[in-house]
C-alpha cells in the first residue's frame, strides 16, 4: 500500500516547475514592489556599520593620544611633581586635561585616577573626591583602592560617617588578603571616630578571623581590646 502524500507540506511547488516558476515570479513582484523599503533598510545598514568603524577608529586614535600624554604625567606623579602632574606644561598635558578631553577612554578614565591621588595628596581633598568617583575599574587593586582613597578624603574632612560608607566598599570590593585587611583597619578607626564602638570591634574581629596571617592582625587585637573595654566586652 502507498503512503498516503502529505497535503501538509509547503514545499509542494518544488515537484513543479510551474509552481516552482509562480513562486519566483511572486518574489521578483515583491521585491520590486518593496525596493524602496528595502533600499533604505539597506542604507540604514550600511550607515550603522560606516558608523561604528568610524567611531571605533575615532577611538581608537583618541585611546593612542590619551596613552602616550598619559605616560608624561604618570612620570610627573611618580616623581612627585604633583603640580606638573596634574597641570603639565609647555606641550605636555595633565592629569586634570587627560581626563577631561579623554573621557571615555581607559587612559582618561586612569588619569582620574592619578588626578584624584595627586589632589588627595596635595590637600584638595573635595576635588580629590570627584576625580576618584568619576573613575572607574573592575581591577582587583584599582577600584578598591580608589573607595578607600574616597573614605581617606572624607576622613580628612572630618567625616566618618561618609568615609565608612566607602571604607565599607572598599572591604568588599573582591575581597582579598592583600588589601581586604588594610581597608578593614580603616573601617574600623572610622566606626571609632564616629562613636559605634561595637561596629568597630566586629570589624577588627573580622581582620583576626578571616585574615589571621595579614600585617593588620596586631593592629586590630590592639585596637579591639580598647573598644571591647567601652562597650564592656
Amino acid at each position: 500500500m502507498c503512503a498516503k502524500k502529505s497535503t501538509d507540506t509547503h514545499l509542494e511547488f518544488l515537484e513543479s516547475s510551474e509552481g516552482l516558476a509562480n513562486e519566483l515570479d511572486k518574489a521578483q513582484n515583491f521585491f520590486q514592489s518593496n525596493n524602496k523599503l528595502f533600499l533604505i533598510i539597506g542604507g540604514v545598514l550600511l550607515a550603522g556599520l560606516l558608523g561604528f568603524v568610524g567611531y571605533r577608529y575615532y577611538q581608537d586614535g583618541r585611546e593612542a593620544d590619551a596613552q602616550k600624554a598619559l605616560y608624561k604625567a604618570v612620570y610627573d606623579f611618580e616623581s612627585d611633581s604633583l603640580s606638573l602632574a596634574l597641570k603639565g606644561k609647555g606641550g605636555n598635558e595633565g592629569l586634570l586635561s587627560i581626563a577631561d578631553n579623554y573621557s571615555g577612554t581607559d587612559a582618561g578614565n586612569l588619569a582620574s585616577f592619578y588626578a584624584g591621588v595627586a589632589l588627595l595628596k596635595d590637600g584638595k581633598f573635595d576635588d580629590a573626591i570627584q576625580r576618584l568617583k568619576s573613575f572607574g575599574s573592575s581591577d582587583l587593586l584599582l577600584q578598591g583602592r580608589a573607595y578607600a582613597l574616597i573614605g581617606d578624603a572624607y576622613m580628612e574632612k572630618n567625616n566618618a560617617k561618609e568615609a565608612i560608607d566607602y571604607y565599607k566598599r572598599a572591604s568588599d570590593y573582591k575581597a582579598n588578603a592583600f588589601f581586604t585587611p588594610s581597608y578593614l583597619l580603616k573601617l574600623g578607626l572610622a566606626y571609632e571616630k564616629n562613636s559605634q564602638p561595637k561596629d568597630a570591634a566586629s570589624t577588627y574581629k573580622r581582620i583576626i578571623d578571616d585574615f589571621p596571617m595579614s600585617s593588620e592582625v596586631m593592629n586590630a587585637k590592639k585596637y579591639l581590646g580598647v573598644v571591647e573595654g567601652q562597650v564592656g566586652e
